[in-house]
């Protein structure tokens, strides 16, 4: 078995998974690493304007905006309205 490139984008939908799972979980930091490197990722492999992309910066938004973190959930949203 094949193992996946660092930027692959399977890998970026994991780890926004997973992020989504400590979310749940109550781990706020690891998530927010989690889905910031999902973001990356996306950037890298599908460019700055993929549907997915919108998706990951809508999750970490609303982790941000959950934690009482608007001015820095506010550009996220945008950016992902944007993208749809």
């Amino acid at each position: 078995k094949k193992a996946l490139r660092p930027n692959h984008p399977i890998l970026a939908a994991m780890l926004n998974d997973l992020a989504g799972l400590f979310e749940v979980w109550g781990k706020y930091d690891k998530a927010e690493l989690l889905y910031t490197r999902a973001i990356a990722i996306y950037e890298i492999s599908l460019g700055a304007d993929h549907p997915h992309l919108a998706i990951a910066l809508n999750n970490l938004a609303q982790l941000l905006e959950a934690q009482g973190n608007y001015d820095d959930a506010k550009p996220l949203y945008k950016r992902a309205i944007d993208i749809g």
